[in-house]
């Protein structure tokens, strides 16, 4: 995949994070069991006009929602500090997440969406930018009200935390918008192939389950190519040295968009072969997550959920309905 202009900045800014761009999702799960392939459509990657660059961001702004006021207010919720919602948020790359050059606030779905969800509760949005690692112990400390920073769901979280979910989490592979290659779905579309992917990240699990039924039908396993430098995977792939990547198709997504250099061939669910759910997570039994879960449906149904992820490029990655603790991933 080729660099945003955005992306390369983001990057050079925090060179530490480089691995984990190839890995966002799979390293807020980094527990997953393998899974299999969901029936997902292979949706046309967003290159409109229509569609904000990282150059010129458009903040989507939401309305207060009476419903989850009312909500708040039963179900005792205090927030930490009175009348603002304190939002962890770890920024990465666009587009979930990224502190644009200049600023010092991050940008990107996950605290627009953290915005969006602290205006439908009538309180104001208050953004702390985390490490990874911190947002566990700083939920359940009361340090932050909510985190939105694509966090999957699974069962072991659920144990601490309340979710309501508010997108996908999906993998995608992105190869060369000039390629031969138009679709990988499945086991038999990657032999032969020369496919980047990050080491210990539950794509290379999907990875390794497909070249196991490759070798059993006695095809050729796909080979893995494993980069520390996310430039090189991205000079490799537009040199021809490999032929596709595999990683969180947010990030890919939106850089086939900005750049044009890549294409979109094949979509994943981050759970394979489970689906798996993006959400706001908060402290377990607090009362946060059912008005949180209420001002989300009302976005979706007044179509302001559907503008954010367009002018991000993600519509692949909506869903229909946000649920309160669904279904997560499996203990391993």
């Amino acid at each position: 995949m080729a660099l945003s202009k955005k992306q390369g900045v983001a990057i050079g800014v925090a060179a530490a994070a480089v691995i984990a761009i190839v890995g966002v999702v799979a390293a807020v799960t980094l527990n997953r069991p393998a899974e299999a392939v969901a029936d997902n459509a292979t949706p046309t990657p967003a290159a409109t006009s229509a569609n904000v660059s990282a150059d010129d961001i458009e903040w989507i702004e939401g309305d207060v929602v009476p419903e989850a006021v009312e909500a708040l207010k039963k179900s005792g919720f205090e927030p930490i500090e009175p009348g603002k919602l304190t939002v962890a948020v770890a920024a990465y790359v666009p587009p979930l997440a990224y502190v644009p050059e200049g600023e010092t606030l991050p940008a990107g779905t996950e605290p627009n969406i953290g915005s969006l969800i602290a205006e439908g509760l009538g309180l104001e949005y208050n953004p702390v930018v985390v490490a990874w690692a911190d947002w566990p112990l700083g939920i359940q400390s009361g340090k932050y009200d909510l985190i939105t920073s694509n966090v999957t769901v699974t069962e072991e979280r659920k144990e601490l935390f309340d979710f309501a979910s508010y997108r996908q989490d999906l993998l995608g592979f992105y190869v060369k918008a000039d390629s031969d290659i138009e679709k990988i779905e499945e086991a038999a579309d990657i032999s032969g192939l020369k496919i980047v992917v990050g080491s210990g990240t539950n794509q290379e699990q999907v990875l390794l389950k497909w070249n196991e039924e490759l070798e059993a039908d006695g095809k050729a396993p796909a080979e893995l190519q494993y980069y520390d430098d996310y430039a090189a995977s991205v000079l490799a792939l537009q040199s021809g040295r490999v032929d596709a990547t595999f990683g969180p198709n947010a990030t890919s997504a939106w850089a086939a968009r900005e750049t044009g250099d890549t294409k979109l061939v094949g979509i994943v669910p981050g759970g394979w072969p489970l689906a798996a759910s993006i959400a706001a997570g908060t402290a377990k039994g607090n009362g946060l997550i059912e008005p949180v879960s209420i001002v989300i449906n009302k976005l979706i149904a007044d179509g302001t959920y559907a503008e954010l992820l367009d002018a991000w490029g993600l519509d692949s990655e909506g869903i229909e309905k946000s649920e309160v603790n669904p279904q997560g991933l499996p203990k391993s």
